[in-house]
């Protein structure tokens, strides 16, 4: 008996697995340091490493991110980052 060969040619290799969820975002990292920053567009950050105190401008008062939150910035809003831990975060605009 004959065999028939398939004219079908194999099915592609499945995706290799992700590192983390956010891989879809862009990455962005940086040293300690002290600087100022207006969002042009609304940004979603998720924080993978590091330590900010984030003081928007006009005002004292300050909210602290670390690794592991997840935080949503205006369009339009100005303020100060002040990293005393470096940053290593995913970011979408």
């Amino acid at each position: 008996m004959a065999r028939r060969s398939s004219s079908k040619p194999p099915p592609p290799p499945p995706s290799p697995p992700r590192t983390s969820a956010w891989d879809f975002l862009n990455p962005w990292g940086c040293p300690p340091s002290k600087f100022p920053w207006t969002y042009s567009s609304k940004e979603t950050c998720y924080l993978l490493e590091g330590k900010v105190k984030v003081y928007p401008d006009g005002s004292n008062d300050f909210v602290e991110i670390g690794a592991g939150d997840l935080v949503k910035f205006p369009k339009g809003m100005s303020c100060t980052w002040e990293v005393s831990v470096a940053v290593d975060k995913h970011y979408k605009f």
